[in-house]
């Protein structure tokens, strides 16, 4: 600490003062040497700080504009994307904020649904995680109507997982689309029939969700949630994978920055894949090349409802999308 006064006040350049305030002429000229060396030592090492600092500028600058800082800042490799029994717990700000996305009356405690929905389907092993001894291309495959004309089908089948969405339907559209599905996302507003061996990835978007896939698997007693829903669905009990709500709230703020009420479903999908797979190719996300915003199979090619649903905001995911191909963190395929 410096005391007023003291040492550490007084100027190291200064000359030194007796008490009639004379200094040998000798004596003075080799502390004006000695001052002129300082000062000269002092500048140019200024000068090597300035351009370091500028050196440094330009590095995070160029890291900024590459992506890496912001994929570091958005990216946390600690997060759980999969409810496991083990991990049924939810964080009470979370599950206040997921309760809230779609919440109907009457609703039971969280961890009694959680816990009856285990007692149906398998809780997930540890397969899913990132491993050393193996590396897994996945292809996540958006419902676009740019996929029409692409013949992406043969690069889509050759990927270790292949993972779609909601109503997606690959019969007739194999030669753009392909014919492989390893994993399938859908809620029961947008279930389908699965075919043996494909893994069913559930994204409860609320707490009613967890009740259907129980029962979608054994009694179908749920028929309705804010509309009506497929009753019982045709899937591997022993494959199913609950997306953790916990990662909903993550993808939300870290990804999505709360643009929209809450993630789409093809946005999750991708920052799903950043989690368990290792390459991550993405295709049939975004407009068609004249600009319309529809699904493949759709003949109403100007509709693009699921871009203006209101809940989820297109154009700024579509945005994080491109800045994630752009920083090399994904490969993303147009036509």
């Amino acid at each position: 600490m410096r005391r007023a006064g003291g040492v550490c006040d007084r100027d190291p350049f200064a000359l030194p003062r007796s008490r009639d305030r004379t200094v040998p002429v000798g004596l003075r000229a080799r502390i004006g040497h000695r001052h002129a060396r300082t000062t000269f030592a002092t500048t140019a090492f200024y000068a090597q700080t300035t351009v370091l600092h500028a050196q440094t500028t330009v590095f995070y600058a160029q890291t900024k504009l590459s992506g890496g800082w912001w994929f570091d800042h958005c990216l946390d490799p600690q997060q759980q994307p999969v409810l496991t029994a083990q991990n049924a717990s939810l964080p009470p700000l979370t599950l206040k904020w997921w309760l809230g996305l779609q919440r109907s009356a009457g609703e039971p405690k969280t961890e009694e649904v959680i816990q009856k929905m285990f007692q149906v389907i398998s809780s997930p092993l540890p397969d899913w995680k990132p491993q050393k001894t193996r590396c897994r291309k996945c292809a996540v495959v958006g419902n676009s109507g740019n996929l029409l004309g692409s013949k992406h089908g043969p690069l889509i089948d050759s990927h270790t997982s292949v993972i779609r969405m909601n109503k997606a339907t690959t019969s007739g559209f194999e030669e753009d689309v392909g014919n492989r599905t390893t994993h399938h996302l859908i809620y029961p507003e947008s279930a389908v029939d699965l075919r043996p061996g494909v893994h069913l990835v559930l994204l409860p978007f609320k707490l009613r969700d967890l009740q259907w896939v129980a029962s979608a698997l054994t009694t179908g007693e749920i028929k309705t949630t804010y509309m009506r829903v497929k009753e019982r669905i045709q899937a591997d009990k022993d494959k199913v994978i609950v997306v953790n709500p916990t990662f909903f709230k993550y993808t939300h703020d870290r990804w999505t920055e709360r643009h929209g009420r809450y993630p789409s479903t093809g946005m999750l999908a991708i920052v799903f894949s950043l989690h368990v797979c290792d390459e991550v190719s993405v295709f049939g996300y975004g407009a068609d090349h004249l600009g319309n915003w529809h699904h493949y199979w759709e003949n109403n090619k100007l509709a693009g409802a699921f871009r203006r649903t209101g809940v989820h905001n297109g154009d700024f995911e579509m945005q994080v999308i491109e800045k994630l191909a752009a920083a090399g963190k994904i490969k993303l395929h147009k036509r």
